[in-house]
């Protein structure tokens, strides 16, 4: 499910929710992605109650806990939030469009529900999401802008997931 708090130009919720699709399945993500598009203010809430920072950030990921009903797991693998705002700034200061910023982020923000971590993988994400981006034919990736020799694993204060495993 897709959800705009936000509008995006030249993305429609049908349109990001066969995006989110696609994405989820080259990262072999099983189980539904909730995306929320929405502003600074809201993802700065977020950032506060969750992780204890207080500030807006680009984009925040939610894995869903496992629960079994009846003998199965939940059909959802997580949430993303992506701050339109910061992806404006970032398409304009990058050269890309907002819609193809948010695509980005939704991508980052999936690889994090799948459990990677760019701050403890030693650059296995930042691989992961270089790949997946050329795949998706995306432009540079989160984890590949945080690395200025194109060597060293992301280690920007923007991007965070928050889980109870800890991926952050």
């Amino acid at each position: 499910m897709v959800l705009l708090d936000k509008n995006v130009a030249g993305l429609g919720a049908n349109a990001l929710e066969r995006f989110v699709l696609r994405a989820r399945r080259a990262v072999g993500l099983k189980g539904r992605v909730n995306l929320l598009i929405t502003g600074n203010s809201a993802m700065q809430s977020l950032n506060r109650r969750f992780r204890g920072k207080d500030k807006a950030t680009d984009v925040l990921s939610f894995p869903a806990s496992p629960r079994v009903a009846g003998g199965t797991c939940s059909a959802l693998a997580g949430e993303v939030a992506i701050s339109a705002d910061i992806a404006r700034t970032n398409a304009a200061r990058l050269g890309h469009s907002i819609a193809t910023e948010v695509k980005v982020l939704a991508l980052h923000g999936i690889l994090h529900l799948a459990g990677y971590d760019h701050e403890r993988d030693n650059g296995t994400m930042a691989r992961k999401e270089e790949k997946l981006r050329r795949a998706l034919r995306l432009p540079s990736s989160l984890t590949e802008r945080g690395r200025p020799n194109g060597d060293k694993p992301f280690r920007s204060g923007t991007s965070r997931t928050r889980s109870s495993r800890s991926t952050a």
